[in-house]
């Protein structure tokens, strides 16, 4: 039977190794993907930036999602060089044709100058709360400390924001900004599930503040106590990263729309109508991507856009809605999937029927197009409540 050194031996001779002044010259030129397949508890002493994590006992159940083109150069390391060899005859065993390991491993890199940073790791009780993000390759341990790093501004504690606020306070996103003036009422809860009886009376943004906190104490949640307006807007939604429009008037959505596109800040959009909704992602910094303007140039008359408070929803809905600009936003964050920019989709909670419409982009746009303003000072928001308007659309 062959011993450890003698696999040891094998694999070297299958393999290449790169010293550290090579790979150096590699990764600053970012040719090759870098793969780290130390323990976690290693990779808190310091990375190679850029690096993919991959513990070696997960080397082969992970890499292929990680690491899809197999003819793409890689360097692995490890701490001293040993396992990183076996690790690169077994991507050449799973037909990868241009691995390469690293002399040495991470030692030897810091030892020699390389680049190296100290990651921002995750701790036990967070790796327990969020185990099952950290089995997905397409989130792990880099996606989840994205969540825990970023900034969502959620504009409404309402229908949509409730169940919004709920999962992306669970999923971990660090930093919830909530905007919302109103207080607790009782016909609130039927949908706002945010909110409890107890809470009736109590500012909105607060109540969904204990709610928050009483979930995930990870996230820290910032109070905006007032209604979104030009005054405002500019100075709120540019400190967040992505937005989340659970707005119910066409003032509101006009108003964060511009102020988005003015600032290049993503946001998921949500609306509800008794059995209805809509969603979809605007996406300013894709210059082909439409615009809410583009969908909806104008808001319609205010008699044909009666309020839920007038029309009714189903109190059921917008969780619906509301989780799908969830999911929408930790898209975003994560940098992962196909959003809904570009597209409307639309439901129908009585038929249980999903349709996709493909949006437009307005080249002649007054606020994405080629003449967009500089500020929003000159426009006029008219408050108009919630109906869903018809929008510029073609059928996917």
């Amino acid at each position: 039977m062959p011993s450890y050194r003698d696999v040891l031996d094998a694999a070297r001779r299958q393999i290449s190794e790169i010293d550290v002044p090579t790979a150096r010259v590699q990764v600053e030129a970012r040719a090759p993907s870098i793969l780290d397949v130390r323990e976690a508890d290693e990779v808190e002493q310091g990375i190679i930036p850029g690096s993919i994590h991959i513990p070696r006992g997960f080397l082969e159940l992970r890499v292929e999602d990680a690491i899809p083109d197999k003819d793409a150069p890689v360097i692995v390391y490890c701490a001293g060089g040993t396992r990183s060899v076996l690790a690169a005859k077994t991507l050449a065993d799973l037909g990868y044709t241009n691995v390469a390991s690293l002399a040495g491993g991470f030692t030897a890199w810091k030892g020699e100058g390389g680049d190296w940073t100290q990651p921002q790791t995750l701790t036990p009780e967070q790796r327990r709360r969020y185990s099952r993000h950290l089995l997905i390759p397409e989130i792990g341990e880099r996606g989840q400390q994205a969540l825990l790093d970023a900034r969502v501004l959620l504009v409404g504690a309402g229908g949509l924001g409730s169940p919004a606020a709920l999962y992306l306070a669970a999923a971990g996103v660090g930093t919830l900004g909530i905007v919302d003036a109103d207080e607790v009422d009782e016909s609130n809860l039927q949908r706002q599930v945010i909110h409890t009886t107890g809470r009736i009376g109590t500012a909105k943004v607060e109540s969904a503040r204990v709610a928050i906190e009483a979930l995930n104490p990870d996230v820290s949640v910032e109070l905006h106590p007032v209604r979104l307006t030009k005054e405002n807007a500019v100075a709120l939604v540019s400190g967040y990263d992505v937005v989340l429009d659970g707005s119910d008037n066409f003032a509101t959505r006009y108003l964060l729309n511009d102020v988005c596109v003015l600032l290049g800040k993503p946001y998921a959009h949500g609306s509800i109508y008794r059995f209805e909704g809509q969603a979809t992602t605007f996406d300013p910094r894709d210059a082909e991507a439409p615009c809410y303007r583009c969908l909806f140039p104008e808001p319609p008359p205010p008699e044909l856009a009666p309020s839920c408070a007038e029309a009714g929803v189903l109190g059921l809905l917008p969780g619906m809605i509301g989780l799908i600009q969830a999911t929408e936003v930790a898209k975003l964050v994560l940098g992962i999937g196909t959003t809904l920019s570009g597209r409307l989709l639309m439901y129908d909670a009585l038929g249980m029927t999903f349709r996709t419409l493909a949006l437009r982009k307005d080249p002649a746009c007054p606020i994405c197009g080629p003449d967009r303003p500089d500020s929003i000072d000159a426009i006029t928001y008219t408050d108009v409540s919630c109906a869903i308007p018809p929008a510029r659309v073609a059928v996917h």
